[in-house]
């Protein structure tokens, strides 16, 4: 065997410890819940949520959405619509956002990114019966963390906000203070283990 046969021989040993080492201590769990475990395991689960979803596929010119709507203040009235386009090429998005600058006039303000990887612009609106009406243009090809193409958000925050207190009001009802609140940080549940 030569030098170099050795060498990579012991690097490929030393290597496979390395290896195991990380795969070992890979983090699986945080907060008492566990990578790969089934969600029926857990009894502390709320199913409840502020405003629930119906998630819908292929309609006109869109590939699917999500539709928001309340079950508290105003049970069933929907309160958000996000769809997400067909076409996600950034040439539709330059002339969607055209066409809409044309109806809308120009956007309220831009809320995407600051180093232009999702670029969003926002409009306001007051409708006739003063509901306040937000409607945000969103163009998205790199960051996994938020829809990828093009996609329209529509919704009406104060429905919004009348949904989250009216739930949080109900909520605070029936809920029972939590010792754990007032103790010191659990730091083996803040870590990933």
């Amino acid at each position: 065997m030569t030098t170099r046969q050795l060498v990579c021989a012991f690097c490929t040993i030393l290597l496979s410890f390395h290896f195991a080492a990380a795969a070992a201590g890979a983090p699986h769990e945080i907060g008492g819940f566990r990578l790969g475990a089934s969600i029926n395991d857990y009894n502390v689960i709320n199913n409840h949520n502020v405003l629930h979803q119906v998630v819908v596929d292929e309609t006109g010119g869109f590939r699917k959405g999500v539709i928001y709507y309340g079950d508290c203040a105003r049970p069933g009235e929907i309160v958000k619509i996000k769809l997400k386009f067909k076409d996600s090429s950034s040439e539709f998005y330059r002339q969607i956002l055209e066409r809409y600058t044309k109806k809308f006039g120009k956007p309220y303000k831009f809320t995407g990114g600051t180093f232009g990887i999702v670029r969003a612009w926002k409009w306001e609106f007051t409708d006739k019966d003063n509901n306040r009406i937000t409607l945000t243009l969103q163009h998205n090809l790199k960051n996994m963390d938020e829809n990828i193409g093009n996609m329209i958000k529509l919704s009406m925050p104060d429905r919004i906000e009348a949904e989250r207190k009216c739930f949080n009001a109900a909520r605070s009802k029936h809920r029972q203070p939590h010792p754990a609140e007032q103790a010191p940080p659990d730091w083996e549940r803040l870590i990933p283990r």
